[in-house]
């Protein structure tokens, strides 16, 4: 169950010439990659490609009525891998994952790739998640590209733009035989817009062609001596095929005259925000008509060298406008001019920080110090702007800092995760602490506050791998976690099958909440949920046994605290030999709540008897401890202060966005500390059964509440 559905919005991708789309930037790349005739498409999931899987996803029956075969990659070298289809046959396809994380898992796959060559178009889209909304590493994929040759589109943020360069991306690869990478940004992939559609196109070469006809060509495959001549040829041949197509289609574009001394050169995916800072300086309107001139560099590698001249004639300075680093373009740029013995100066991050996000302010102010530089008549009689102190260090922020709490990112209202660590914090006060190789996915919060476990994150379903030189006898054993997405991705054989061939002495929790819940809900391997389009149920209980793993143990209700608890101590004691493997299931309550509130809600309309449960604190028992708090962590505990003269400590108490999971109650009697917390049943549209029930037990209730009152010891104000 994905966390977003597209099943409305794919309608749209069957508009034809001249028909107008308007949509998301996601659905208008699925629509351009229909328009260029593509073969098969297939990707992993992560920000912010997720939705282009999802869209593919719930775009299936238009797939097939197009012969186009999408599948959901098993990880990103498993995506890369599906290009190879395009090395000996004339066929489109299509990839796309999340940024250089992605990229790195596909590396090997990308290298042979782009060492022998394609035949038909082969595109790789990368969701660029540089910048403050990122969950990776601040890197760049400028450096793949360079390194293995496959040239880099980045375009300008605009619909047209983007469809247009999809189009024309598989026209420069076919015409260099290279693969090509699409840079898109969060901006790029959400924002709306609309442009002029063409016809979906079949492919005129089908895969069942190529299946049909197989075809093997020597020269295209990896191995020495033709590999040596695949970087030749990448020199002699397939760049100067590449420069001249770019050239020629015009793929980079130029706004803006030369009424100064002065330019921008800058990455297509960073136009938007340059026009709001030329805006803010008052040297652009909204729509861009500009008063400085600027090369757009919609393909940022390779760097056109008579573009670069041409735009540099007469302007004795350029700034270059390149988020992140190293300054790669920057870089090209200065080489460029220099061996040309141009005398324009090239300026770029000594005016613009090195890393971090190049928003409209940090751009305004970096161009306005660059203008009054090199050409202050552009400014006129503006005030020169003042180096404002960075934002997080502003007194008001300070201030406001010491008042407001701060809100670290979380696990959500009722997730299964929370009494998993719960419980590992619960062992920890009785053994002591442990090391703890921590991975990515949604358990990684579990390194922030109130649980404050792992030590080290390095990749996604590398959790158990990144505790395999723990592997020594000692009076601790390591205990290493992942999820049943990294599982499946990776972990099974990186983490799981390494540990077992090892003999590794250590504790693997395999945390499986049915989805890949970090990446928006996707079907793994394991889901329980039915999936007509793909095998499902999978245990991962037979897998890892599968591979000779001989202490498992399998815990269905992640939300049973204690036997939680007690297995783990089982994992961490035991005399048993070889790897420790525990697998903690329960359903991702986000998407449990996907699937359940449309239900009751129809059920509530529909007049038909519901119940939902509710849970509270009674505060007459509760003590103020708060250890369900900080055993929890749960946004919907918080804490209430009372009327009550004698009780000076606030009472634990539960509010309206509780999902009655039962953690908090559970996380309670597992520490032995009390039993404040009830659970309420709401009967909605109650029958006539419900309503002779209450009418016997009301009136009892009232009268033992009104004798409490009585009996209760009173002080006059």
């Amino acid at each position: 169950m994905a966390e977003r559905s597209f099943a409305k919005e794919v309608e749209d991708l069957r508009l034809g010439e001249g028909e107008i789309f308007r949509g998301e930037g996601i659905l208008a790349i699925t629509k351009a990659l229909l328009q260029a005739g593509v073969s098969y498409v297939g990707g992993y999931q992560g920000s912010p490609i997720s939705h282009l899987m999802d869209v593919l996803a719930d775009a299936n029956d238009i797939l097939d009525e197009l012969g186009v075969n999408f599948q959901s990659s098993a990880s990103e070298a498993t995506a890369a891998a599906m290009l190879s289809a395009s090395v000996m046959y004339p066929l489109r396809g299509a990839v796309a994952w999340k940024s250089t994380v992605g990229t790195n898992v596909a590396s090997d796959a990308l290298a042979n790739l782009a060492s022998g060559g394609v035949t038909g178009g082969a595109m790789v889209i990368i969701g660029e998640d540089y910048g403050e909304g990122s969950s990776i590493m601040q890197e760049r994929t400028h450096a793949f590209a360079m390194k293995s040759q496959m040239w880099l589109l980045d375009p300008r943020p605009e619909h047209e733009c983007i469809v247009n360069l999809i189009e024309k991306g598989y026209e420069l690869s076919e015409a260099s035989n290279t693969p090509v990478m699409l840079a898109v940004r969060v901006r790029s992939c959400h924002m709306t817009g609309s442009f002029v559609c063409k016809d979906n196109k079949r492919a005129e070469f089908t895969l069942k062609d190529a299946l049909n006809n197989p075809k093997r060509d020597l020269d295209r495959i990896v191995l020495p001596p033709a590999a040596y001549e695949h970087e030749q040829e990448k020199i002699r041949l397939r760049m100067p095929a590449a420069i001249d197509f770019i050239r020629k289609n015009k793929l980079n574009e130029f706004f803006g005259e030369k009424t100064g001394k002065t330019g921008i050169i800058t990455q297509g995916g960073m136009y938007n925000s340059l026009i709001r800072a030329l805006q803010f300086l008052g040297l652009s309107d909204a729509y861009g008509n500009t008063r400085i001139p600027i090369y757009v560099m919609n393909v940022g590698y390779p760097t056109i060298n008579a573009e670069v001249e041409e735009f540099a004639a007469g302007l004795d300075a350029v700034l270059v406008v390149e988020e992140g680093q190293p300054e790669y373009i920057e870089q090209s740029i200065s080489t460029v001019l220099s061996r040309l013995s141009a005398p324009t100066k090239v300026r770029g991050k000594a005016y613009l920080p090195m890393g971090g996000d190049y928003t409209a302010a940090v751009l305004s102010k970096g161009i306005a110090h660059f203008l009054e530089d090199f050409d202050p008549l552009q400014l006129g009689n503006r005030a020169p702007i003042p180096d404002s102190p960075p934002i997080l260090t502003a007194p008001e922020i300070l201030t406001l800092k010491g008042v407001v709490p701060s809100r670290p990112p979380g696990l959500c209202t009722g997730c299964p995760e929370r009494p998993i660590f719960a419980a590992l914090k619960l062992v920890e006060e009785e053994l002591g602490r442990h090391h703890v190789s921590a991975d990515i996915g949604c358990h990684l919060f579990s390194i922030l506050p109130p649980f404050n476990i792992g030590a080290t994150t390095m990749g996604y379903g590398l959790g158990a791998a990144s505790a395999s030189a723990f592997n020594v006898k000692a009076d601790k054993r390591s205990i290493a976690i992942m999820g049943d997405g990294g599982f499946w991705h990776n972990g099974l054989t990186s983490g799981i099958g390494n540990a077992v061939f090892n003999k590794h002495d250590g504790v693997f929790l395999i945390v499986d909440n049915f989805y890949s819940s970090a990446t928006g809900g996707q079907d793994v391997l394991s889901s329980r949920a039915f999936n007509k389009r793909r095998k499902t149920n999978n245990s991962i209980v037979d897998a890892v046994k599968g591979i000779g793993a001989k202490w498992v143990r399998q815990i269905d209700h992640t939300y049973d605290v204690t036997q939680m608890r007690a297995v783990l101590k089982e994992a961490l004691t035991t005399e048993a030999e070889g790897p420790k493997i525990i697998v903690a299931s329960s359903e991702c309550m986000l998407n449990k709540q996907r699937r359940e509130k449309p239900r009751v809600s129809k059920a509530l309309k529909g007049g038909k008897r519901t119940v939902i449960a509710r849970f509270g604190v009674d505060e007459d028992v509760c003590t103020g401890d708060h250890a369900c708090i900080r055993l929890s962590g749960c946004p919907s505990l918080s804490i209430k202060t009372l009327d009550d003269p004698l009780r000076d400590d606030p009472v634990a108490s539960i509010d309206n966005t509780c999902v009655a999971c039962g953690n908090c109650g559970e996380v309670a009697d597992a520490a032995v500390l009390c039993p404040s917390f009830y659970q309420a049943d709401v009967v909605h549209n109650p029958g006539g059964w419900d309503r002779f029930k209450s009418r016997l037990t009301l009136p009892v209730i009232q009268f033992l509440q009104n004798r409490q009152d009585r009996l209760a010891v009173n002080f006059d104000a």
